[in-house]
């Protein structure tokens, strides 16, 4: 019977008989393995949680089709029957991005998801709206 040295569970040398040494072997690919799944599963799922709340997930187009496409109409130009104004008129072209980007979220006719929106997100759509009206 040959014996040779492995690690016990507390970090000492054990003597082993030779039979066990694939066991030990087997046992201890299988907790490595195990570990790095659990690592792996660990950074999926905060990454599945962490990414659609990331401010720079979202482009403008996304922004404006989600938020205000259903008021100001997919092409931006407005429902004036509605008085929904144009976000692609002279009006709307004349204003600066900073007057325009308060209008967006400060104007007390915009639902809270609108007025709750980053700063960077409004300064996405904003230029998405500056996109529309060339």
């Amino acid at each position: 019977m040959v014996i040779f040295a492995a690690r016990g569970e507390l970090g000492g040398e054990v003597q082993v008989p030779s039979g066990r040494k694939t066991t030990i072997r087997r046992r201890n690919d299988i907790m490595k393995t195990t570990k790095l799944v659990m690592l792996v599963m660990t950074i999926a799922v905060a990454l599945f949680i962490l990414l659609p709340n990331l401010s720079w997930a979202d482009d403008g187009a996304t922004l404006f089709k989600a938020k205000c496409a259903m008021c100001h109409g997919a092409d931006a130009a407005g429902k004036p029957a509605a008085k929904i104004p144009s976000l692609i008129g002279d009006e709307a072209k004349k204003m600066s991005d900073a007057d325009l980007a308060k209008a967006v979220a400060e104007k007390a006719k915009h639902p809270a998801g609108v007025k709750s929106l980053a700063a960077d997100d409004v300064k996405a759509v904003v230029t998405y709206v500056r996109s529309l009206q060339k």
